[in-house]
């Protein structure tokens, strides 16, 4: 017998309903009204998502210190792989789950209680792997167990993306940027400067201790135990108390799929004529900004600012990355994410004419090695313009991303674009950083302090 779809009074069949009810939501303003506990719970697992990050970030300071090479600083560089690899396993994500548990828990449950068991064996062993006196880092352990962990970090990351899209109503799906960004950003704050800043004991006696002390108030191996700990607890609080909704939920129809239908159907997005324009935007939008984001910094440390110190210009940043993305989210919510996107490109491109006129001017700010304080103040306020481009720029085309990905397969839809998205920044940081020796021209002088010669042999000339 041929099946029959029933049809609507106005004539619409119901499968057309559906979807012209839920295009209807999703243009509706936003109203976080009943979602205050889903966003809650998105920021805290975006936040427990960026613990691994800093901390991997902050390993490359303990093995500087410890006299490694830079050729095996670029093999430990190799755990910040996965992030842009993970579209290779978003679909099995995506497609194999257990139904009763819930086809996002199924992944992030797991997965984050390896991060935790990860975080407690790395305590017990990390110590002895960076070495210390006469015994030298042992980066091949490291590289190994920090990739494996940025590994679940970035399968988690696939999971929550996915989970976003429908935890969150329709209407506020544009909050699983801010999300993401906030918690991210609040993560990293904990893993990278609020770690290295307690972990320091010269920091900690300068300003936390009254009676100075020869360690930090915390260790690395006591960090990653507390973390490790807290994965474990908030995973179970998850897992037990936080409900899922069913793939076939009238508000989040889920399609199932299988791994190649999943791999299939990836192929086919690319194929669709909007996300081929997309991708040829994503992968070029960034070039005007390359030699700025990547090149502007290590210029002004040639000019003579101490690298300390242009680290230390991140710290005041901090809140504000954390705030921007809060205020800008009350734009980006709505049916039309973009236009703040739009608007904020020809500064962040104008901000690339203010970091040329910081690297030429520096040299002559500073004399005789003594950088004045307006200096710093200068920088300061350029860097926060910088941000406020640059993150109206990243939550927008995360809130964009977030309304265009459809549900019935998020994790892997969100993942496609995110990748391109990072494929598009990497790609021009690296052309120009290579062509900078290309178009540099060098002078030497018989001053010493102005020298700047190419070669040893020059500069003994």
């Amino acid at each position: 017998m041929m099946s029959v779809r029933r049809r609507g009074t106005d004539g619409l069949e119901d499968g057309e309903m559906d979807h012209l009810n839920d295009a209807q939501t999703a243009r509706e303003p936003s109203n976080t009204k009943g979602d205050e506990k889903n966003i809650a719970i998105l920021f805290f697992l975006y936040l427990l998502q960026g613990i691994p990050l800093g901390l991997s970030a902050a390993i490359p300071m303990y093995l500087q210190n410890r006299g490694v090479s830079y050729r095996q600083q670029a093999e430990f560089s190799l755990v910040h792989w996965p992030f842009s690899m993970k579209l290779l396993w978003a679909p099995i994500v995506d497609s194999v789950y257990s139904p009763s548990f819930g086809r996002r828990k199924s992944w992030l449950i797991p997965t984050q209680y390896l991060i935790g068991l990860f975080m407690l064996y790395l305590s017990v062993n990390v110590e002895g792997w960076l070495g210390g006196g006469d015994v030298a880092p042992n980066i091949g352990v490291l590289t190994f167990c920090f990739f494996g962990l940025s590994f679940l970090a970035a399968t988690q990351d696939i999971a929550v993306d996915g989970w976003a899209l429908t935890m969150l109503k329709r209407c506020n799906v544009g909050h699983a940027s801010t999300c993401n960004s906030v918690g991210q950003t609040a993560g990293y704050f904990l893993g990278y400067v609020v770690f290295v800043g307690l972990e320091s004991a010269e920091f900690c006696n300068t300003y936390l201790r009254s009676t100075p002390a020869d360690t930090g108030i915390i260790t690395l191996p006591g960090f990653l135990y507390f973390w490790g700990l807290v994965f474990l607890a908030t995973t179970t609080l998850v897992a037990l108390f936080k409900t899922e909704r069913p793939c076939d939920h009238p508000s989040h129809p889920e399609q199932e799929m299988g791994i190649m239908q999943t791999y299939h159907l990836l192929w086919k997005i690319i194929q669709l004529p909007s996300i081929r324009t997309t991708i040829l935007i994503l992968l070029t939008c960034k070039i005007g900004f390359s030699a700025c984001d990547s090149v502007s910094s290590l210029k002004l440390i040639d000019a003579g600012v101490p690298k300390e110190k242009l680290a230390l210009l991140a710290v005041p940043m901090v809140p504000l990355q954390i705030i921007l993305p809060l205020v800008i989210s009350k734009y980006t919510a709505g049916p039309k994410p973009m236009d703040i996107y739009l608007k904020a490109y020809p500064y962040r491109l104008l901000f690339g004419v203010v970091a040329a006129f910081l690297v030429w001017v520096t040299p002559f700010l500073i004399s005789d090695g003594i950088i004045p304080l307006y200096y710093y103040i200068l920088l300061i306020v350029s860097y926060a313009f910088h941000q406020v481009t640059l993150y109206c720029m990243f939550v927008a085309v995360m809130a964009f991303f977030a309304r265009v990905s459809d549900p019935a397969v998020g994790g892997t839809y969100m993942t496609l674009l995110n990748t391109l998205s990072n494929l598009g920044g990497n790609w021009p940081s690296t052309l120009a950083l290579w062509l900078v020796d290309s178009f540099t021209y060098r002078t030497c002088s018989v001053d010493s302090v102005d020298n700047d010669c190419s070669t040893v042999d020059e500069t003994q000339e």
